[in-house]
């Protein structure tokens, strides 16, 4: 088995962060291909930097989707997973797309915590794409965005588990996600602190990973004609059928 990693922001120390986490999900003899995005934000917080990661993200599934059994989307909101889907030649799953079915299979309603005040209505947005709103107890966040409490993660562990709980008292949340690549361990800290199952978005991600690059090769069915590009990557235009202007 051989998985395409991708982290569509440009800071290499998250892609080693998530990389050393889920390495022991998978047996010795499978591969992990972590890669990072080549340009766009350090951390996504806003829309247009997730847009810009789409991009990313679609430039490095070119790159390196060849001989990979299934792709993880590992940054929490997803960017630019159904245009991935779209264009790949096997499953990819995004982190956060994984976590919220993987809490509404554990609880009537589930919660989101995680850093940074901007990712409140992208993900409540997010959710309600979904079609999971009336399971959706709301997101909770904190000040600290994602890669500084990756830097000092002790530092935010009484912030999140305060947040946790107000996910069930607020919300009425009966699970929570704890969301976010740089936030990769932190839910099993938190739990004997926090009166809720919690989900680590990075563990269950990989787990629907595993799952999916376990399912027999489905042929694709996409078809799509000629796409006029100008100043892609070449591997991108490859992978569109792109034909240049």
């Amino acid at each position: 088995m051989r998985i395409l990693l991708i982290n569509p922001n440009t800071t290499t120390s998250v892609t080693d962060l998530i990389t050393q986490y889920v390495r022991p999900m998978v047996g010795e003899n499978d591969e992990i291909v972590p890669v990072t995005g080549r340009f766009g934000a350090r951390y996504i917080s806003t829309r247009a930097a997730a847009a810009i990661a789409a991009h990313a993200g679609l430039d490095l599934l070119a790159s390196h989707v060849q001989g990979c059994d299934a792709v993880y989307l590992a940054c929490f909101g997803d960017p630019g997973l159904l245009a991935l889907r779209e264009v790949s030649p096997v499953p990819v799953i995004g982190m956060a797309e994984a976590s919220c079915h993987a809490a509404c299979a554990r609880g009537d309603r589930f919660g989101i915590v995680t850093g940074g005040a901007l990712w409140k209505p992208m993900l409540t947005e997010f959710v309600a794409t979904l079609g999971l709103a009336d399971r959706f107890a709301g997101v909770q966040t904190i000040a600290p965005t994602g890669d500084l409490i990756a830097n000092d993660p002790d530092a935010a562990l009484a912030d999140l588990a305060r947040a946790c709980e107000a996910c069930r008292t607020q919300g009425g949340a009966d699970v929570v996600i704890l969301g976010g690549a740089a936030l990769a361990g932190l839910a099993a800290r938190l739990q004997p602190g926090v009166s809720i199952p919690l989900l680590c978005s990075v563990e269950t991600g990989m787990q629907a990973v595993i799952s999916a690059a376990r399912q027999p090769r489905q042929g694709s069915q996409r078809e799509r004609g000629p796409v006029k590009t100008i100043g892609l990557s070449a591997a991108l235009e490859t992978l569109l059928g792109a034909t240049s202007n």
